[in-house]
């Protein structure tokens, strides 16, 4: 059966999105190829059809969930930096956000497997991440402090996962919210 060139880019975005939630919620590299398929519903031999190897498959990963996070950071219904950031601020640092990775943001999840990654993933994330950093500094008009406030996010978020305690989770969280806004405030970003 021959299918239509619109559906074999159909079921990649599919094998991509399920692939990145499982890869967010167990890892990429604890997860085999068998398992990224069976959770999309495709035999192990569908997998070679849209990708070469696993290496190529954690590169489109890494380019489809920075793309997607660009795209969430970008919906941001704020111009302003203050309410812009502090939009960010509310989504990013939610219960939701780290209670569900994999419905989340791929950096608490994936960059320590990215960095022990080789080259070509390094560049494909360096090139994503370097997108939504412009974003970031457009509203905060510093590159440095569009890399500290994504860092602290990130960090915040994967801090906070490893902890059991619901009560010290919420902390961690507040307590992030609160360093930046005070330190953005400082800044007179807001």
């Amino acid at each position: 059966m021959r299918y239509k060139p619109e559906y074999k880019q159909q079921k990649r975005q599919e094998l991509l999105q399920i692939s990145g939630q499982i890869a967010k919620q167990n890892g990429f590299a604890a997860t085999g190829i068998d398992g990224f398929m069976k959770a999309a519903g495709v035999t192990s031999g569908a997998f070679y059809s849209h990708f070469s190897s696993k290496n190529d498959l954690l590169k489109a990963l890494i380019e489809h969930e920075l793309q997607q996070s660009f795209q969430l950071w970008q919906s941001n219904p704020h111009d302003n930096a203050q309410d812009w950031i502090n939009f960010e601020l509310d989504r990013y640092l939610s219960p939701a956000h780290l209670d569900h990775p994999e419905n989340g943001c791929s950096l608490p999840t994936l960059a320590s497997e990215i960095a022990r990654a080789d080259d070509e993933i390094k560049q494909a994330y360096e090139t994503e991440l370097l997108r939504g950093h412009a974003l970031f500094t457009e509203h905060l008009g510093s590159t440095s402090k569009a890399w500290a406030v994504m860092s602290q996010l990130a960090g915040a978020i994967l801090i906070a996962r490893g902890m059991q305690d619901a009560d010290l989770k919420k902390n961690i969280l507040d307590a992030n919210k609160a360093m930046l806004r005070q330190y953005l405030h400082a800044e007179k970003i807001i």
